[in-house]
């Protein structure tokens, strides 16, 4: 059994550099591209500001994604980790000259170590009680917010400017300091994080995490570490999502406790499902559907409050006809179409009888 589970893993998680080659993801390297080059100009200044944002969410939605997706741990304190990453960055781009990419990485080392103290208690935790112990912490961080606030450039170790003391924005990178310019610097270091947790899934973390998903026990007899990989994925998991934080930080130059109440986390989580949290373009439609979709509905003239009866609805559906939700509904879409275009073209090639 533990032969045939290794086994399992190990073609699931298989690198193949040839994947690099495939039409599929030759497609969707043009399509950023064109949307790098050509994005800011197509969409204005405003849906250019939202898709920075609904960016930098799909990063948050993609450490979702890995912990539901292949270690089946429920973890509804994503936001709160969004913020922890966001106060790091503030606090040192103010103390500090260092340069913003210095900033967001110890932004990602300071989040990914609060990330694993905090996940400590629930590693042995799954299911209901693990999603409960996550929104109790969110909780926590939500009141830690508001009582601490987020620093602004005033002095002390909180950084808060307080009384008739200016607060001063968070300086944007020195190669991004427009909104197109940003709206490109954030996708491209989204790109990053996705790369960075695909290659953890195509490798030996990602075999290691599918194997604890299909069987712990069958994990443990075949000598998987399964506290450590918990840890490992919770570390990356907590350091990319530091980094979206930080990216976040560097939008707006300002942060408010509001933006990181522990319901934000519940949203995000139920984003990621209807997405589909078996991929990461699941996550990209995540961060869509929470970031992008309220804006869009105003534009229409509807409330933006509405978007809670889509999730509701797409809640139901993720969870009753499609459990790999949209993602997985597109990618069932594409290898029909494959299917249905090779199988034409094997019709229309000439047999050896009716050769002439």
């Amino acid at each position: 059994m533990t032969a045939t589970l290794q086994q399992r893993s190990a073609r699931s998680s298989k690198w193949d550099a040839s994947r690099l080659l495939r039409p599929r993801n030759i497609v969707v390297a043009v399509v950023l591209a064109a949307v790098l080059a050509a994005g800011p100009t197509v969409f204005g200044a405003y849906w250019t500001r939202i898709f920075t944002v609904t960016a930098i969410f799909a990063i948050a939605a993609a450490g979702i994604a890995l912990l539901y997706g292949r270690l089946g741990l429920v973890s509804l304190g994503q936001v709160s980790l969004i913020g922890v990453g966001g106060w790091i960055t503030l606090r040192v781009g103010h103390a500090t000259s260092l340069p913003f990419e210095v900033v967001l990485v110890i932004a990602a080392i300071g989040t990914g170590i609060i990330g694993v103290l905090v996940g400590l208690p629930a590693l042995r935790l799954s299911g209901l009680n693990l999603a409960i112990v996550t929104l109790m912490l969110a909780g926590a961080f939500e009141v830690v917010f508001n009582v601490t606030g987020f620093p602004n450039g005033g002095d002390g170790f909180l950084g808060r400017a307080e009384g008739g003391v200016l607060q001063q924005p968070l300086a944007r990178p020195a190669i991004a300091q427009s909104d197109d310019a940003y709206f490109r610097y954030v996708v491209i270091i989204a790109i990053v994080m996705f790369l960075i947790i695909a290659l953890h899934l195509s490798s030996r973390p990602g075999r290691a995490w599918a194997a604890i998903r299909q069987s712990e026990a069958g994990a443990l007899a075949a000598g998987i570490g399964t506290v450590r990989y918990r840890l490992w994925a919770l570390a990356v998991v907590s350091a990319t999502t530091g980094v979206a934080g930080g990216l976040l930080a560097g939008n707006a130059g300002l942060l408010d406790p509001i933006s990181f109440k522990a319901s934000q986390s519940i949203l995000l989580f139920a984003t990621v499902l209807i997405g589909g949290a078996y991929s990461l373009l699941g996550a990209v439609i995540a961060g869509f559907f929470s970031q992008g979709i309220p804006p869009l509905l105003d534009a229409w003239g509807i409330d933006g409050n509405l978007i809670f009866v889509i999730l509701g609805l797409g809640m139901i559906q993720a969870i009753t006809t499609a459990p790999r939700g949209i993602a997985g509904q597109l990618q069932t879409l594409y290898h029909a179409i494959r299917r249905r275009l090779s199988g034409s073209r094997d019709r229309s090639r000439p047999k050896n009888g009716d050769r002439p």
